[in-house]
């Protein structure tokens, strides 16, 4: 996706100061723009060096990058700065009446979203499980101008605005866990980087993740949970074993107990030495 210049930065510096031109009467002050710019590393930028008077003696941009005059009239010039690859001054300097008037432009370069990176982990799962979306930007600055937004489908699914004052480019990582549904197998899953620099003089910059689509698989039975099912069923036959054979033991003893009661109660009433008859 193209970058689009905010107002007064880059194309549209240049579309507004050309419809100034054509639009402004003699007697109003000429375009100037403002002196805090954002620009991508790499990229160009439109200066405008405007005098206070309409007849200036000297009116030259300084600046060590490299720079073409596009047009100029009386009172202004305007010069196209390339390859700004760091933060930067630029210095136009103008003589009105015998004194020198300068203005400064602030040039601060950011890091634009160039990739965008998504990871299903794992890549395939079973209904009811978990599994992690990751979506990283390689080397953005500043973090604090920085959305990263995961969608399936066109639903959004997570969305996060970074939080960092570094200037220096690094990488935005964001994480999300879900749990995986039946339906999440029918849709492409997929990462949006949109870093917003227009209130400070930059631009704004949208890039979109390859899709990535996720393999849902219906839930296979645990193993380890078919092996306790497995022993809970011995220990409930192993404790019926148990229950069984001490009801057996303890019909047979009464038995043998109630016997031998009556066989002693006989032998006391007769007085016999001899076992009864079986």
């Amino acid at each position: 996706m193209p970058l689009a210049m905010a107002p007064f930065g880059g194309w549209g510096a240049l579309a507004a100061f050309l419809s100034l031109l054509c639009c402004r009467g003699s007697g109003e002050k000429a375009f100037e723009g403002p002196k805090q710019l954002m620009v991508g590393s790499g990229e160009f930028q439109f200066i405008n060096c405007t005098a206070s008077c309409t007849d200036p003696k000297r009116l030259v941009l300084e600046t060590a990058l490299n720079k073409t005059l596009l047009e100029s009239q009386t009172q202004w010039k305007l010069f196209k700065v390339y390859n700004i690859s760091k933060d930067e001054e630029l210095l136009c300097s103008s003589t009105c009446g015998g004194k020198q008037e300068t203005k400064v432009f602030h040039i601060t370069v950011f890091y634009p979203p160039k990739q965008v990176l998504l990871t299903l982990s794992p890549t395939s799962v079973a209904v009811g499980t978990l599994f992690t979306i990751e979506c990283r930007v390689p080397a953005v600055a500043p973090l604090e101008g920085l959305t990263v937004t995961l969608l399936r489908g066109t639903e959004i699914l997570y969305n996060q605005t970074i939080v960092g004052t570094a200037l220096s480019p690094q990488d935005a990582v964001v994480t999300h866990n879900t749990t995986a549904h039946r339906e999440d197998g029918l849709y492409n899953f997929s990462c949006e980087a949109q870093m917003d620099l227009r209130s400070r003089g930059g631009g704004f910059v949208h890039r979109v993740s390859d899709p990535q689509r996720l393999e849902v698989k219906e839930p296979v039975p645990n193993n380890q949970t078919v092996i306790i099912a497995i022993v809970i069923v011995l220990l409930l036959l192993f404790v019926t074993f148990i229950l069984l054979c001490f009801v057996f033991s303890q019909k047979w003893f009464r038995g043998r107990t109630g016997h031998y009661g009556v066989y002693a109660t006989w032998r006391r009433l007769i007085g016999s030495h001899r076992a009864p008859p079986l």
